[in-house]
């Protein structure tokens, strides 16, 4: 019997690991990549540890592949490493050999002082994967292991607690209509002194203290950076025209998803629908800028699931948030 060996990184491996992907996890959903696409989202990533990425090998044939990233400025990441991927090439996929894989993977997490292996959509390596039922509509990251797959069993047996779902949701735009009902709540939050608009600088103000308010360190970057460039945002403001909340930005991608990187209403505003009616004209927004899709993720028990589902959106797949503490 053939002994199968594991090796760590080196970038001699990395058309071979683009073909293994190209198999066996298209099968699973996630999308083709190339061999610059490979390196944008692994090796060229700040985050890539070439001692925390292997590759098992079949008598030089590279025959499986799994890679985790860590570092102290990630959420959580002084005290855990994330896992970005486990993959088998077709004959190899034995929880033999993913555990050979998922094992040298948190040995280096150890090694590294980390306390957890995590499955977390904080992951930096972010993987596009393809919205089933779809014409190659795509969504650009996976949010945690897909619940419907081997290796989330498999992480499920060896140790990793699942701790929460994300809900991948999905809604074509070509057909998008704001509903009567979401503006009645437009109109009445219009009578409390209430605009939900594209942002204009002339014209609102106090977008920092709302953002800072919301306690998202990530949008607080990626929203002020985009209105800051020129991107469109849209905004609920009061009649002062000082920001209440935010949804956005209105971005087509080339793929022609419309982008989403959250909603948000500052908690001295809650209360008056302004969420709902931020999502709805913000997926108005998109339509208008020729975006034929959005997708996104979100908890499923979050409250803005409600939101999403009346928006016309759809859970097409379900992805786990998983965690192993580690023993030193």
């Amino acid at each position: 019997m053939t002994q199968l060996k594991v090796t760590t990184w080196e970038d001699r491996y990395a058309d071979a690991v683009v073909a293994l992907w190209n198999g066996a996890a298209v099968r699973d959903g996630y999308k083709e990549l190339t061999r610059d696409t490979f390196t944008e989202i692994f090796t060229a990533n700040r985050y890539f540890d070439p001692a925390g990425a292997f590759v098992l090998l079949d008598e030089g044939q590279v025959r499986g592949f799994s890679c985790g990233c860590t570092g102290d400025d990630l959420p959580l990441g002084e005290t855990a490493g994330y896992v970005a991927c486990v993959v088998l090439a077709d004959g190899f996929g034995s929880d033999a050999h993913r555990a050979t894989l998922l094992e040298a993977l948190e040995a280096r997490f150890r090694e590294l002082g980390k306390r957890r292996s995590e499955v977390l959509f904080f992951n930096p390596m972010r993987l596009p994967w393809y919205i089933p039922g779809t014409p190659g509509h795509e969504h650009n990251n996976a949010p945690g292991v897909p619940a419907d797959t081997a290796l989330y069993r498999f992480l499920l047996d060896n140790g990793y607690i699942d701790r929460a779902r994300q809900c991948a949701m999905y809604r074509p735009l070509a057909d998008f209509a704001i509903p009567a009902d979401i503006l009645a709540k437009e109109a009445k939050a219009a009578k409390e002194g209430y605009t939900v608009e594209l942002f204009d600088p002339n014209k609102h103000s106090g977008l920092a203290d709302m953002l800072a308010g919301l306690a998202n360190p990530a949008w607080e970057r990626e929203i002020a950076a985009c209105t800051a460039g020129g991107v469109p945002v849209v905004i609920a403001a009061d009649h002062e025209g000082r920001a209440a909340g935010f949804a956005g930005p209105v971005v087509r991608q080339d793929n022609g998803r419309g982008y989403f990187a959250g909603i948000g209403v500052h908690p001295d505003h809650e209360g008056r629908g302004l969420g709902s009616i931020l999502f709805f004209k913000l997926c108005e927004a998109l339509q208008g800028v020729g975006a034929d899709y959005m997708s996104l993720f979100t908890g499923s028990n979050n409250p803005a699931l409600r939101i999403y589902e009346k928006a016309g959106f759809t859970t097409v797949r379900q992805f786990a948030i998983m965690r192993k503490e580690l023993t030193q």
